[in-house]
């Protein structure tokens, strides 16, 4: 399958999730991540979901990660560019969305990509070696490349991983993608 067969295949799978299947899912996926070696960090990158995308609910790894009292980094995306700017998120820290539908910082401490610990990958699609599917923009692929060579990268997916995806030399492969039944380690 090429990536774009894969993109469509999985957001018609998205489609077919009700809101309590994402709920459920979601919280199988924060539970699952519990049990991931990546707990003695300190700076987390987690994206906020995309409503309109049916992407994996954050909210409750976000509050795993508050109630670890983990330092949390949120992103403000430039469609100019494809690049993230990543915000510190803190009490005051208000949170909208773009114009893309996507839910953002509107300003705040900027922390640089090398100073981030673990990145919670959003992705359509995986396969048993780590290789992702995104929404073929090339975001996440720039940003993980910023970060420190020993950062941990985590997709979370609602779905189980594809034997072979194609992969470019500028993909970034995943450390360990979370289903709601698998925790895959590549």
């Amino acid at each position: 399958m090429t990536k774009e067969t894969l993109r469509q295949h999985y957001k018609t799978l998205r489609a077919s999730l009700d809101t309590e299947a994402v709920a459920d899912q979601s919280l199988a996926i924060a539970n699952q991540v519990l049990q991931l070696p990546i707990w003695e960090y300190t700076n987390y990158h987690i994206f906020l979901p995309i409503e309109n995308k049916i992407e994996v609910d954050t909210s409750y790894l976000l509050s795993v990660l508050q109630g670890k009292d983990k330092s949390v980094i949120l992103s403000k995306s430039n469609f100019d560019t494809h690049t993230l700017q990543h915000i510190l998120l803190q009490e005051n820290t208000r949170i909208a969305l773009s114009k893309f539908g996507i839910p953002e910082p509107q300003q705040g401490v900027e922390i640089l990509a090398p100073s981030i610990d673990v990145v919670f990958v959003p992705l359509l699609a995986f396969d048993k070696k780590g290789h992702r599917v995104g929404y073929g923009k090339g975001f996440y692929d720039r940003f993980l490349k910023q970060c420190a060579p020993q950062a941990r990268f985590v997709g979370l997916s609602f779905f189980e991983a594809e034997n072979k995806i194609p992969s470019d030399s500028h993909d970034i492969a995943l450390d360990y993608c979370v289903t709601p039944k698998n925790t895959y380690t590549f």
